[in-house]
């Protein structure tokens, strides 16, 4: 009898799970959804409010501008000064935007610093430091230099003359040497507040200042045009020098070619 082998049945492949999936909660998406619209539409209801109350607290006359306060000024004019700033009585003060006016002040070039302020209810402070001008600067056109060193306003007409002319200065020079154009305008403002100190050589005696970028400073006497040379240093000593003699010299202008200060110890007069 022939034997019969029976085939061993394959083992059964593992049956693959189905991982279940998950329901998904849609009432907490909802409620989610709804926490945050209702929180934005809280904030979108208190912007509103508090616009609308600025609106009304500005409607009313409890908080409406009746007094601009301008400090005293010696180059603007009060209407000038309120002019720049774009107010006027019966404005929303509450709404006045303070940095604003302050930049449409700075912009006249004899405005050097200003404060704006607000005292409720009914009133706007202006306070303008306005610049000094110490000389007038010829660089084929006039400008005046301040008193920090700094050219700042074109002489229109109208404008004073009556300041130390300082030359030897030009535009190309400032453009190319910005740094070094700054100090030297520094050197001349306080060159020309020595001069203002002084007793017998003073700024009243001078008509010009000349700069030379290799030697330094010379000095024009008013009286005559007399060339007066300092150099570059020890200005105080030099000037202190002079108005010793200043005095005896007066009565010599005519006849003076220049008079040399750029020495330690020692004067020398040139005569024609």
């Amino acid at each position: 009898m022939r034997d019969l082998h029976l085939k061993k049945a394959k083992p059964a492949g593992k049956n693959r799970l189905k991982k279940q999936r998950k329901p998904i909660n849609y009432r907490f998406f909802f409620k989610k959804a709804a926490r945050l619209t209702g929180g934005l539409l809280v904030l979108a209801l208190v912007g509103l409010t508090g616009y609308e109350v600025h609106g009304v607290v500005g409607r009313t006359t409890f908080l409406r501008l009746e007094q601009i306060e301008v400090n005293e000024l010696k180059r603007l004019t009060r209407e000038e000064v309120i002019g720049l700033a774009g107010v006027k009585p019966g404005d929303d003060l509450l709404g006045l935007r303070l940095n604003r006016i302050g930049e449409q002040l700075a912009k006249n070039p004899w405005v050097e610093k200003v404060k704006v302020r607000r005292y409720f209810p009914h009133i706007l402070a202006i306070e303008v430091t306005e610049r000094e001008p110490v000389a007038v600067v010829n660089m084929g056109y006039l400008y005046y230099l301040d008193k920090n060193g700094e050219i700042f306003k074109p002489l229109n007409e109208g404008d004073r003359l009556d300041y130390p002319v300082l030359t030897g200065i030009t535009e190309e020079e400032l453009g190319r040497d910005p740094a070094g154009s700054r100090e030297m305008l520094k050197r001349a403002r306080d060159l020309i507040a020595l001069l203002g100190t002084g007793t017998a050589f003073r700024l009243e005696d001078v008509s010009e200042l000349h700069y030379d970028k290799g030697y330094g400073f010379t000095l024009f006497t008013a009286q005559g045009g007399v060339p007066v040379k300092l150099g570059n240093d020890a200005y105080e000593v030099k000037l202190a020098r002079l108005a010793r003699v200043y005095q005896e010299l007066q009565s010599q202008m005519a006849g003076l070619v220049y008079i040399d200060l750029d020495y330690i110890d020692k004067i020398i007069v040139k005569k024609a």
